[in-house]
């Protein structure tokens, strides 16, 4: 026989410290004699260091007693041993059969077995020096995960009290243990703990989650593995921003990406109420806005504070590729913020000359040119709009001149060098919509000036192929005369033609056939000359 008590559930003991608290562990001594009481006495080595309650008393044949062990805090400039979390401290358990001894309550008395039973010669005492200590608690898991011990992690998290979940602890800042592996960039520390499962929407006393903390530090496979774990993607009630904002400020694409297609709300507001596509476009971060437009971030909303779009925001940087790439997703450029002003308005503030153009000047170019007023054109020109800019719907100047007859304009815009040849993205020129609202002068006037006869379309229709198929037979004899063959000329022409939609968005379009102008051509030249392709229908 080698012992009288067996240790239960191991000679290990889990001591819990936490701050302001007891820190104390519990043992189960089991008596595994039959017949026999037998007496114990469990003495720390340390004893200044512990205290063992009850310290001695009898245990019945097959019994137990439940002994606790108070740690007393380590004293100043005391430094854990190197072996922590498991602690060197040693304790002797002494035990002895004790035949017909009287049992009492041992938790009544910590004194109830003299002292002379465990030294007497004439009974054989066993001593067992095999019991330990392993702390546990929120200071010890804190300082593993600081240290990045995934051994001493996990086996912690093993032996404390499933009563309480140590996965939840928090460091001294209101930082949980997800936190502090987050910001020290340990996805693998981070794995460990979500397999303990904490609540992985408890905030920071900051006021974060563990997927913001993630989400700001740039961490995408924490983010990852979050998301994995049920997090949400939405801003927690006492953070400003939420995971999707933070990403976007950070200009971590990937990060974002994963939020978004966990369902993040693409237009959610910061608590001061900006969307991420307001914070991403103020930190010129291209490729997040990008994102956010993708996946159908509204740029028109205007934030709490000041009413500013994005396009404002941008304006105000002077951000010339933002506020081409905003314009090109269809931003607003006449809402007004809260000071009523346009983005047009919040670059003139700031002296951003080069954003002139695109937030106001070229708009107003096109709308002098397809009214035919010259003198605006040449005042437009000189304040620096950009001849050769396009407007919301891919057309120029001349393109719109072009389309509704004014000659004066068309020769003026000319003169000032503009593309002849550019095209709109249908690959249309001003020569294509000249000839296809029928105005003779003015393509006399283009091919004169050197445009491309020859140029087709997208759908590879040439200005020749048009006035054939209207029966524009002066126009047909321009265009051969500058130039323009019949070579490869399909026998049925198809050409789009967009009604818009009041809001100025393109609408569905009408295909007209050379069999349906043979059959109707006044029909087909009405309807060809009632409307500009891409204008609205208020301004035509």
């Amino acid at each position: 026989m080698d012992r009288l008590i067996s240790l239960e559930p191991s000679n290990l003991v889990a001591v819990r410290i936490e701050p302001g608290q007891k820190c104390c562990g519990e043992l189960t001594l089991r008596n595994v004699m039959y017949t026999m009481p037998v007496a114990f006495r469990l003495q720390p080595v340390n004893k200044g260091r512990y205290t063992v309650k009850p310290q001695s008393g009898i245990i019945a044949p097959l019994g137990t007693v439940t002994v606790e062990i108070v740690y007393h805090h380590l004293p100043p400039g005391y430094s854990l041993h190197d072996s922590f979390p498991l602690s060197d401290d040693s304790f002797l358990l002494h035990s002895v059969v004790v035949p017909g001894a009287a049992i009492k309550d041992s938790t009544s008395n910590v004194h109830a077995v003299p002292n002379d039973w465990f030294t007497a010669k004439k009974k054989q005492v066993f001593i067992d020096s095999g019991i330990k200590i392993m702390f546990v608690g929120s200071p010890v898991l804190v300082q593993l995960v600081m240290d990045g011990s995934m051994d001493g992690i996990r086996e912690v998290l093993e032996r404390s009290d499933p009563a309480w979940n140590p996965a939840d602890s928090v460091d001294s800042q209101g930082q949980t243990l997800l936190h502090i592996a987050i910001a020290q960039s340990r996805p693998d520390i981070v794995q460990l703990l979500l397999e303990f499962e904490p609540d992985v929407e408890f905030q920071s006393r900051s006021g974060s989650t563990a997927l913001e903390a993630a989400a700001g530090f740039g961490e995408e496979l924490i983010v990852e593995l979050l998301l994995a774990h049920k997090a949400s993607t939405e801003r927690s009630e006492f953070s400003n921003w939420g995971p999707i904002h933070l990403a976007a400020v950070g200009g971590y694409i990937e990060v974002l990406r994963l939020l978004l297609l966990k369902g993040a709300n693409v237009d959610a507001l910061t608590k001061d109420g900006n969307t991420a596509l307001h914070l991403s476009v103020e930190e010129r971060k291209n490729d997040c806005t990008c994102l956010l437009l993708a996946n159908g971030s509204e740029p028109d909303v205007r934030n709490a504070r000041d009413g500013d779009t994005a396009l404002h925001i941008a304006a105000g940087l002077g951000d010339e590729q933002m506020v081409k790439l905003l314009l090109q997703r269809g931003a607003n450029k006449d809402i007004r913020n809260k000071k009523g002003k346009t983005a047009y308005d919040v670059a003139a503030e700031y002296g951003h000359i080069s954003l002139f153009d695109a937030l106001k000047l070229g708009d107003n170019l096109c709308l002098a040119a397809r009214k035919g007023e010259v003198r605006t054109i040449q005042r437009l020109i000189e304040k620096g709009a950009v001849i050769n800019g396009r407007d919301q719907h891919g057309w120029t100047a001349l393109h719109r001149a072009s389309f509704k007859g004014r000659i004066d304009a068309v020769r003026m815009l000319i003169d000032k060098g503009i593309d002849v040849d550019s095209k709109d993205e249908d690959g249309y020129t001003a020569l294509h919509c000249a000839v296809e609202s029928g105005q003779t002068e003015v393509v006399e006037l283009l091919v004169k000036k050197g445009a491309d006869a020859e140029a087709r379309t997208n759908k590879g229709v040439t200005a020749l192929q048009i006035a054939d198929s209207l029966h524009y037979a002066g126009i047909s004899r321009i265009l051969i005369h500058g130039g323009a063959t019949k070579d490869g000329m399909p026998q049925a022409v198809v050409m789009p033609v967009s009604i818009p939609f009041e809001n100025g968005k393109m609408g569905k379009e009408i295909e007209t056939k050379a069999a349906l102008m043979q059959r109707r051509p006044s029909r087909a030249r009405a309807l060809r000359g009632s409307f500009d392709r891409s204008l609205p229908l208020a301004v035509i």
